[in-house]
């Protein structure tokens, strides 16, 4: 009765009071109505207003983003309220971690606790096909998700298993996403291999994240028609007249004087060369990792009359290749990026052009788009040129070779590369004034270490290292720091549609709250109304490099600001202290970067008219938010190859002690990092002598009786406990030595 009294079309919403009055029910029996009202709205019938009236449950639901968690309950994201809303275990209805859900909310936010509600519907699945580890019964299975945050077990019927048994990773569709004490259940779509074949557990992460493979047959018809070299007629033709020594320039000039005036004017080639700029006399070369195939960015160097110093950063031009609308172009797109796992890589482009055609390889022609800059001594870019180019590589340079030659004065190396050592002199000594003019400007420079996983061929780690940054890394970043800002600005100032790479400045209560926590180590970050500087943050950096708590409060530091996006607006770049940024100097990887490049040389070319213009200005928004949001994904997938293998390493310790430093408090243990990067947790079960609080304010643990404390940052020594390579967890317990120093410091 109270069901087709709230659907009815006449009906308004109602207090309780109200209702009884309108179906004659005496007093006596109000509380019984409001105990029925109320379970109406915990089954998700009903709704209730912040004024306690009753109604259609659409009449006060809001829509979200459903984000689960593995203990089975989940908190649902609305836009436009500062909080999430809690959402109990047995309120999530058929809800699965991704879905976009239509809830009501039960209870408004108070004091700390958030506001609370119930899942009402399903708008939009996430998650028509997931991942899992497959178990058989007798006469039917069930599977784990891979995601934990998909906290329910798949149900598979019998006949539904195309053969599958326990231990396999499974591919399943789900077919009734279940609801109401129901598990979901699904179909197996496909078997990947048991869990311990070789390559099983790289591929469940490839298929969880639905990261793309095989490119479909339309992309590789299309690159069939696309050559394998440049083809350039005539002679290479020195720039500028004369060099330092006064004499004509030669290839392996390592100081020619020459200025942007000086670079020869647009070749008379025709057809595909037409308009470019003939750089191949310039000495150039590529410096990347070892393993680098993708090379995109190659640099020259040299030195004007004026004393300042010509850089030139010049980028593969992919967009000669890659048409727009054409279906490479489509595929670009929806890949987004390249993904770098632990081992392979899902190139954004086909390898005959992502290591062919594309790639700057040495000792051949290659188109390019350069960025030609005039830099003062201070830093400052006094002039630029940005054109179309063919250039030609010298030597394919590694970041070990040219730190070698720079830092370690390694003798061997530097006679084998004895022309270029010149050079790469010159190219440290302007990184380093390109790096004190960002620092003295306010950028934030983070330098954590990455892993570096080697892996033997049938895919098991057999090392774990941090991959530091050199002289020669250094080089690399500040010289496409350069050119980035350089082209963002030039095309800001010409005000066309384009591409930017922003990061908003941090939250200001974030930064209250890291504010309050480093006074407890005797720092402190100046605030003025509410905002910061990010040379704040980096004068912070400074003061705490070398001191036991700089992982810690880095981490911390990091995790305070947002997360840089790619967008239409420039609305400048916190991180770098920059109004202008964009992506400009990897087009073969990042879909951003050459979409940019299409701008650019319809620029060049006299062709950004009213009709193009509009074209970006539609086209763009979309490409912005899709480019933001595959960057997420193919990180978020990186680092899970990434903790898989660590787990794996870790396996073959089990019982072996390492030194490590706490890098993590939370109220149910501490997590501690070694150093070969590996993280793993110290449970609060295991500490057994004694009780410990944890302090939310200081991020410790302090024992009830002793008094004892473990708090972020502390050396502490660790023996491996156990591995789960499922949840991909490293489980630690405090090493009995270290157990034993502590007891003997507390007698």
């Amino acid at each position: 009765m109270l069901l087709e009294l709230l659907n009815d079309k006449a009906y308004v919403p109602m207090k309780a009071k109200e209702i009884a009055i309108l179906l004659d029910i005496p007093k006596s029996q109000r509380g019984e109505l409001t105990e029925v009202l109320d379970a109406l709205v915990a089954e998700g019938k009903a709704g209730i207003s912040k004024k306690g009236k009753y109604g259609k449950p659409e009449a006060f639901s809001v829509n979200g983003i459903f984000s689960g968690h593995p203990k089975g309950f989940g908190f649902v994201t609305v836009e436009g309220m500062e909080q999430d809303v809690f959402i109990p275990e047995d309120k999530t209805g058929a809800a699965l971690h991704g879905d976009r859900v239509q809830i009501v909310v039960e209870s408004e936010s108070r004091d700390k606790r958030r506001a609370e509600g119930a899942v009402i519907r399903v708008l939009e699945h996430a998650n028509k096909e997931v991942v899992g580890y497959y178990q058989k019964n007798k006469s039917f299975g069930f599977v784990i998700p891979d995601n934990q945050k998909i906290a329910k077990d798949i149900f598979i019927p019998q006949g539904c298993d195309m053969g599958a048994v326990t231990g396999h990773k499974v591919v399943v569709l789900i077919k009734d996403f279940g609801g109401n004490g129901r598990k979901p259940e699904g179909v197996v779509k496909e078997i990947l291999g048991h869990v311990s074949d070789p390559g099983t557990d790289i591929l469940s992460i490839v298929r969880a994240y639905g990261l793309p493979e095989a490119f479909p047959e339309e992309v590789m018809e299309q690159i069939e028609g696309i050559g394998d070299c440049v083809e350039v007629p005539g002679e290479w033709h020195p720039i500028g007249n004369v060099s330092a020594g006064g004499e004509a320039l030669s290839r392996q000039s390592c100081d020619p004087c020459y200025g942007l005036d000086d670079l020869p004017a647009p070749s008379e080639w025709t057809g595909d060369l037409a308009g470019r700029l003939d750089l191949r006399v310039l000495q150039t070369v590529t410096i990347d990792g070892e393993d680098a195939k993708d090379l995109d960015d190659a640099v020259t160097i040299g030195r004007n009359s004026r004393g300042n110093v010509i850089l030139g950063v010049h980028i593969a031009d992919v967009s000669h290749y890659v048409r727009e609308g054409s279906p490479l172009d489509k595929e670009a797109v929806r890949r987004g990026t390249s993904v770098y796992l632990v081992d392979r890589v899902i190139p954004m482009l086909p390898h005959k052009l992502s290591n062919g055609i594309c790639s700057l390889n040495a000792g051949t022609d290659r188109l390019a788009l350069s960025c030609i800059m005039e830099v003062e001594e201070d830093g400052t870019v006094a002039d630029h040129r940005i054109c179309e180019s063919v250039i030609h590589v010298d030597r394919r340079m590694t970041y070990t070779a040219v730190n070698a030659i720079l830092t370690e004065e390694n003798g061997e190396t530097a006679a084998e590369y004895k022309e270029f050592v010149p050079m790469f002199l010159a190219m440290k000594e302007l990184a380093d004034r390109l790096r004190a003019k960002r620092r003295k400007r306010g950028a934030i420079d983070f330098d954590f270490p990455e892993s570096k996983i080697l892996l033997d061929p049938q895919g098991k780690p057999l090392e774990i290292k941090p991959y530091e940054r050199n002289a020669a890394t250094r080089i690399i970043e500040d010289f496409m720091l350069l050119a980035n800002e350089t082209v963002a600005e030039d095309y800001y100032w010409q005000s066309v549609p384009f591409l930017y790479r922003t990061h908003d400045n941090p939250d200001p209560e974030k930064i209250k709250q890291l504010g309050i926590f480093i006074n407890n180590f005797g720092y402190f970050i100046r605030m003025q109304q509410g905002e910061i500087h990010p040379k704040e943050l980096q004068k912070l950096l400074d003061k705490i490099e070398g001191t036991p708590e700089e992982a810690l409060l880095s981490r911390l530091t990091l995790r305070s600001m947002k997360q840089a996006k790619y967008t239409t607006l420039c609305s400048g770049h916190f991180g770098l202290a920059t109004q202008y940024y964009t992506h400009f100097t990897s087009p073969i990887r990042r879909y951003p970067d050459l979409q940019i490049h299409r701008i650019i040389k319809e620029g060049l070319r006299g062709g950004l008219g009213e009709r193009r213009t509009a074209h970006y200005e539609r086209l763009l928004p979309q490409i912005a938010v899709q480019s933001s949001a595959l960057e997420r994904r193919a990180d978020e997938a990186e680092r899970e190859t990434d903790k898989l293998k660590k787990c794996e390493y870790m396996s073959r310790y089990i019982g072996q002690e390492f030194d490590g430093v706490i890098s993590g408090v939370t109220n149910w243990g501490f997590y501690v990092e070694l150093p070969n990067t590996v993280e793993g947790l110290v449970r609060l079960s295991e500490l057994h002598d004694d009780y410990y609080l944890f302090d939310e304010q200081r991020y410790e643990l302090t024992g009830e009786m002793t008094k004892k404390t473990y708090k972020l940052g502390q050396p502490v020594r660790v023996q491996v406990a156990g591995t789960d390579r499922l949840l991909r967890t490293v489980d630690f317990i405090l090493a009995r030595q270290w157990a034993r120093e502590d007891r003997d410091e507390e007698e």
